[in-house]
């Protein structure tokens, strides 16, 4: 039995596999392996029309994107290499060198005053831009005015605790946060399911995001009230991270490349949805939630192990952190393209199957030829994640500039090509940029890895 332990332990460190992993992994496979319900049901009692809106809504939501200005990348990157020098205590507090506790404290407090401030304005902004957005759109006697104030409200609630994910995940405490994420991924989507059945339509995502904010308060009082004590309340004349001075090099450049992935990710629904109307948009949205699947399963891989990448280089260790990224790396490119093709086999199933379920659900998807471009150019994006994450261990973000020419091509085509040609134009328009930047991406990677190893070598 031990042996067989042993083996099964080494098995699991060769596939870079550990609970945090696990938990990440269990949460996308219930995902896929829940998706098809999710569809099924939006498909038997939403109308087209409520679709549309429906992943509508959830696109704009995506906004927040321009609050948070990739400041929770920032907290985590920083929270890292403070982590290096702490740790927890039995009681759930942490201990360590003050100098670093004193700089995680100034980062939670950074974090806690940027989001709180940026929830307000997101509430604000998002109840008047969609307002007006779906206002000056065709009249379908849609009942969307209350559910999208409810939901907008709900999400500036939802975004006050992004710092302390942040913050978390930054301290390596990946296990028990993607153990919670697991069980409230659960718990949230069986409410989603529970209201569309009761005939919520549009009230369906609210219901969900309440349920993830009643999930967040149970949890973070149950578990880390401790770790959050340590770091609010203890007052310390110790050193301090400044975001002026320290976080906005980093952060700015980050922004951008989140702004711009607002643009290469989530402009396809509302462009479709101003000019093909609610049920094409619809479409847009279930098959990007179909393709975005993707990027859930394969970053199951590489989220947990981003703390480890940035501890590895604050003490400048290559050889560790190099083993350590090329075997996420793998696992990354392997899962993406196993989970593509298993996407690839459904829709070819749903639209080749004559049965009265699976012609429901391919009517409310693309089809498989646009579903097929839109797996391959997310592919090729989702591969290049482990090269930014690499980058960002240093605290740098050196392909800002990339993510800024991707926007503006895909936002370009998107608007273009998704006006005259739809759908079909919105997927080849990614695939073609995507094809383009990611080799950029990878030569960047190339030389700032090798000035790093050669300058760690001449402080040896």
């Amino acid at each position: 039995m031990s042996s067989l332990k042993v083996r099964m332990s080494d098995m699991a460190h060769r596939i870079e596999m550990s609970r945090a992993v696990l938990y990440g992994l269990l949460s996308k496979i219930w995902g896929l392996a829940t998706g098809p319900v999710s569809f099924l049901l939006i498909a038997t009692y939403f109308t087209p029309e409520i679709q549309g809106y429906y992943y509508t809504f959830l696109t704009l939501l995506a906004l927040q994107t321009f609050v948070e200005l990739g400041i929770g990348t920032v907290i985590q990157q920083f929270a890292s290499h403070e982590w290096a020098k702490l740790k927890l205590d039995a009681a759930g507090q942490i201990t360590g060198d003050p100098a670093a506790l004193s700089r995680l404290s100034s980062i939670a407090r950074v974090g806690i005053k940027w989001f709180g401030i940026g929830g307000a304005v997101l509430a604000v902004a998002l109840s008047i831009g969609g307002f007006i957005f779906f206002s000056t759109s065709p009249d379908l006697n849609v009942n969307w005015i209350a559910p999208w104030f409810a939901l907008c409200l709900l999400t500036g609630i939802t975004i006050l605790f992004q710092p302390l994910w942040s913050v978390l995940e930054g301290c390596n405490q990946v296990t028990d946060l993607y153990r919670y994420r697991f069980f409230q991924g659960i718990l949230s989507q069986a409410a989603g399911w529970l209201a569309i059945i009761l005939g919520a339509q549009l009230w369906t995502a609210a219901a969900a995001s309440f349920t993830v904010i009643v999930c967040a308060v149970f949890f973070l009082w149950k578990y880390y009230s401790g770790f959050f004590k340590t770091i609010l309340f203890s007052i310390s004349d110790g050193p301090k991270i400044k975001w002026s001075r320290d976080m906005l090099p980093m952060q700015w450049r980050i922004a951008l490349s989140w702004m711009s992935g607002y643009i290469c990710f989530y402009l396809f629904t509302p462009v479709l949805f101003k000019y093909h109307g609610p049920v094409v948009a619809g479409q847009m949205g279930m098959t990007w939630s179909l393709v975005g699947v993707i990027g859930l399963m394969a970053g199951s891989w590489l989220r947990p192990r981003v703390p480890q990448l940035a501890m590895h280089a604050s003490r400048r260790k290559y050889p560790e952190l190099d083993r350590l990224f090329w075997r996420v790396t793998r696992m990354v490119i392997l899962t993406a393209v196993i989970t593509a093709l298993s996407i690839f086999i459904f829709v070819i199933l749903i639209n080749w199957v004559d049965m009265p379920v699976a012609r429901k659900l391919s009517s409310r998807l693309f089809a498989p030829d646009v579903v097929a471009i839109l797996l391959l150019a997310q592919i090729l994006q989702v591969s290049s994640m482990p090269f930014s994450s690499y980058m960002r261990a240093h605290k740098q973000e050196p392909i800002v500039h990339l993510s800024v020419i991707a926007a503006v091509m895909i936002g370009l085509s998107t608007l273009t090509l998704g006006k005259y040609y739809g759908g079909f134009g919105v997927a080849w328009g990614y695939l073609m940029a995507t094809v383009i930047i990611i080799p950029f991406v990878i030569i960047i990677w190339h030389k700032r890895r090798k000035a790093w190893i050669a300058a760690s070598a001449n402080e040896i």
